[in-house]
This record gives C-alpha cells, sequence and structure tokens, in this order.
C-alpha cells in the first residue's frame, strides 16, 4: 500500500514538472487597414513549466501566414516574443490561421499558436451570383454594389464574359451604391459567366471586381415515395 502510495505521489511530480509555453490570450488578433497588402505583429508568450523548453521548428497551417520566435531555447519562467506576417491578399472577415511549434517536451511536442485575421469589407455585392433555370422566362435580375470603405468609389465600366445578356447599371447613392441589372437574350442553354467590374478605387485590389451569373438546369424533383421514406426514417 505504501509502495503504490509512493508510486502515485512520484507520477504526480513527474506530471507536474513540465514545459508549458503559453499566451496570456486565446488568440492574436490582426486588423488590417483596407489597403494593407501584409500584417505584422509580435505576440509575448511564457514558459510556464518547471523544464528548459527547445523550439525544433515552426509550420504554418496556410501559406499565407509565417512566423517566427527570438530564441531556440526557453528557460522556466522566461518571456519570449514571436513574430507574424501575414499576408492580406483578398481575405475579407475573420478568418482563423494558426502555427504549430514543435518542441522537445513530450508533453507538449506541438504548442498552437492561434491567430485572428480580420479584414474589414470594402466592396460587397449582394447576391454575388444571378441565377436562371433553363427555360425560364429571360427576365432582368438585378444585384447590389456597395463601398463600404472610408472613400467613395466609383464604377467606371463593366465587362461581360460571355455576349449573351445585356446588362445596365445605374447609381443609388454616389459613390456607395450602384445596382446592376442582367438580362440574358435566352435561358435555352447553360451559361456560366461574369461581369468584370472596374472601380476608381485608389487601392489597387479593389479597382477590379466580379459579379456572376448562370443558367442552369433546374434539379429533378425528389420523388415523392423517396421524401416520404426520408422524414420518416427513424434516427440513429
Amino acid at each position: 500500500m505504501r509502495a503504490s502510495r509512493l508510486a502515485l505521489l512520484l507520477f504526480a511530480f513527474t506530471a507536474s514538472v513540465h514545459a508549458e509555453l503559453s499566451l496570456d490570450v486565446p488568440a492574436i488578433e490582426l486588423k488590417p487597414k483596407p489597403e494593407d497588402e501584409e500584417v505584422e505583429t509580435t505576440f509575448k508568450f511564457r514558459n510556464k513549466g518547471d523544464k528548459v523548453v527547445k523550439i525544433l521548428g515552426l509550420e504554418s497551417a496556410c501559406s499565407c501566414l509565417s512566423a517566427t520566435l527570438d530564441k531556440a531555447e526557453y528557460q522556466p519562467g522566461e518571456v519570449g516574443t514571436g513574430h507574424a506576417s501575414f499576408k492580406v491578399s483578398t481575405f475579407v472577415g475573420k478568418h482563423e490561421k494558426f502555427v504549430t511549434v514543435n518542441t522537445d517536451n513530450p508533453k507538449q511536442p506541438d504548442w498552437q499558436v492561434n491567430f485572428i485575421l480580420d479584414v474589414p469589407a470594402v466592396v460587397d455585392i449582394k447576391p454575388k451570383n444571378l441565377q436562371w433555370w433553363i427555360g425560364d422566362a429571360p427576365a432582368p435580375k438585378a444585384c447590389l454594389v456597395e463601398f463600404l470603405g472610408n472613400e467613395p468609389m466609383k464604377i467606371v465600366g463593366i465587362t461581360p464574359t460571355r455576349k449573351n445578356v445585356k446588362f445596365t447599371w445605374k447609381e443609388i447613392k454616389e459613390g456607395r451604391q450602384y445596382l446592376i441589372t442582367v438580362t440574358p437574350d435566352s435561358t435555352e442553354d447553360t451559361t456560366m459567366g461574369a461581369l468584370k467590374i472596374e472601380t476608381n478605387s485608389s487601392i489597387a485590389k479593389y479597382r477590379h471586381q466580379l459579379a456572376f451569373f448562370t443558367i442552369t438546369k433546374k434539379p429533378e424533383p425528389q420523388p415523392a415515395a423517396a421524401a416520404t421514406a426520408a422524414t420518416t426514417a427513424p434516427k440513429p
């Protein structure tokens, strides 16, 4: 009994003596400006364990994110500094990415550093795709283009990738809202195309936008018997 207790205490002690790299926050938030092509940040972390931690490598889950640490070894209680760089590209909205830090600690061989990229929307197109079913009346459909950044923008040109549609656009709110109306010549054939929207934005990556239009075959309705069976089938 005494030996078992001693073994248990020894196990508890061994388990408690281990390295633990940790941030003070659940994730590192990056908030680039609309014009930013790349955003960088530094972050602090600590070795909260009782053993030295050696860094064996870093792996990013996305080619858009890279990170480095200031040292290859951290003493117990030591604070370290990391540096991260994120290529914003065409990202819009919130995106979660992470970097994995490989260590020599068997209790924590992989430490995940989480990042949240929050890119403000500058251009919003709703709906992004205008759709007709084959055989539909070739009625006009419209999408709203909104410019949400600090600076107003104007549409200066639109070019369709297919010639079997007509389109018009008009300004609803100066520098902020445009309505684009698309009318297919016919809905007899399958069509997949886009409207290349050119703006006068001072930021290069917002000068060209895309809205889409499609004419596709309508999905076959589900047979009544199969639909009934699907809804009455017992749940696992």
